[in-house]
């Protein structure tokens, strides 16, 4: 189908032919140098090698100390350290920059729900700044409006695959005193200003989670250029309390331990799959240049806009409607396309709108942590405190997930042909 043909071709949801007939390959970098490297820890009988005591096996066997190593070179920093989920990452990060019990960690509500329940988990307060129209990512202005004086650090999330505005926010943090985690689960190989995302702040990393550009199945990588935080990050991935005597920490504040540690197999496929990222990431890009082209030109739709000193890695390939000037609702929208085979999400969340930040309960029946003397102040979760996040997933947010199919350049021309086809017949759908 040709854009000059689109006018003549009735939508799909009016009962006309699906502009896409056959769903897109599911996404999968894994291949043949995976198996053998699965197959090779297999046949070692060594598929992990962590003690959960001060021990040389403390930090892992030999695959996860070889995957840090090479994460740890990629990435242009002084420590990589694996875990089993960027969740446990999460919850590592916030016990190693040392939280104390009712201090306020401003975080963004536009990302997955673990960026704030990893604060939660550590008996921290989540408090929630608005984010940038554009890169959907925490706005410097909105999380200088929010620190307060129980205020010890900021949780940036790289959302959809662009960096945070760095440099402002680490501005920010140095003038207050905070601390400042980079939730990069999504952005793994965007740069910012040269720099790797995720690699800014004084802790950082990545997910390896089965639908990330590079992944393990499951697990993460931590990042950070500081001593002492990749100890903590070490002790807290495994059984802290246990090894802090005899290893001589004196500092055992947030030193509960976990079971967070990744296997020698994860880590095998992890070393083959850094290999890849690179190429993995310049292929998405490249896409997502084709998709943009093609989307040109429709009226009262934003394709993403990219800072210049910046790149965009497209986990997400997030638009805007502008649905007066379109004269159709978002949902209209959506329906039209997902019945011409395009799989569009017509909103991603809002958190702080989530129960139990509504409700205020967490852990137990009573509201703890809120409740309880160690929040120094009533924290405010009601609709309103984030509008343009609000606005966005109520009205006009529409998103892409790239993460999900192996797309071909043949693949990205018939989603943008399904766009034409639907702007095209726009009239009928009101």
């Amino acid at each position: 189908m040709s854009p000059n043909s689109c006018g003549n071709e009735r939508l799909a949801l009016l009962g006309g032919k699906k502009a896409i007939p056959n769903a897109f390959a599911k996404y999968n970098p894994i291949g043949k140098e995976e198996l053998a490297a699965a197959q090779q820890v297999i046949q070692s009988g060594v598929l992990s090698q962590f003690i959960g005591a001060w021990h040389e096996d403390f930090y892992g066997g030999p695959k996860v100390r070889e995957f840090e190593k090479a994460a740890a070179n990629y990435f242009g920093v002084k420590h990589a350290v694996t875990v089993n989920s960027w969740t446990s990452g999460l919850v590592a990060a916030v016990g190693a920059i040392g939280i104390e019990p009712g201090d306020e960690v401003i975080t963004t509500p536009w990302t997955m729900s673990a960026t704030a329940t990893a604060i939660l988990q550590w008996n921290g307060i989540p408090v929630f700044a608005d984010i940038d129209p554009e890169t959907y990512n925490l706005d410097p202005k909105s999380i200088e409006k929010n620190i307060t004086p129980f205020t010890r650090a900021i949780m940036v999330a790289d959302i959809f695959g662009q960096s945070a505005d760095m440099d402002e926010i680490m501005k920010l943090a140095k003038r207050h005193n905070l601390k400042v985690i980079s939730d990069t689960a999504q952005a793994p190989g965007a740069l910012y200003k040269g720099r790797f995302a995720g690699t800014c702040a004084d802790v950082g990393g990545y997910s390896l989670n089965y639908h990330k550009h590079i992944h393990t199945g499951e697990g993460g990588i931590l990042v950070t250029n500081d001593d002492k935080i990749a100890e903590r990050l070490q002790l807290i991935r495994n059984h802290a309390e246990v090894v802090v005597g005899d290893k001589g920490v004196s500092d055992i504040s947030n030193m509960v331990g976990h079971n967070f540690r990744l296997g020698e197999i994860e880590c095998a496929i992890g070393i083959e799959q850094l290999k890849k990222l690179g190429g993995l990431v310049e292929s998405r890009q490249a896409l997502a240049a084709t998709l943009s082209e093609g989307l040109q030109g429709l009226r009262g739709l934003t394709t993403p806009v990219v800072r210049s000193d910046r790149t965009h890695v497209y986990y997400v390939y997030p638009m805007q409607l502008d649905v007066g000037q379109i004269g159709v609702t978002r949902d209209r929208l959506c329906d039209a396309l997902n019945a011409e085979g395009v799989a569009v999400s017509r909103r991603y969340q809002n958190i702080h709108l989530l129960p139990v930040y509504q409700r205020k309960i967490a852990f137990g029946s009573k509201g703890f942590p809120w409740t309880s003397d160690i929040c120094r102040r009533p924290v405010s979760y009601a609709k309103g405190i984030c509008p343009v996040a609000e606005d966005l997933n109520d009205n006009s947010y529409m998103g892409l997930g790239l993460c999900i199919y192996d797309l071909s350049f043949e693949d990205v021309q018939m989603i943008a042909q399904a766009f034409q086809k639907v702007w095209a017949q726009i009239e009928s759908l009101k």
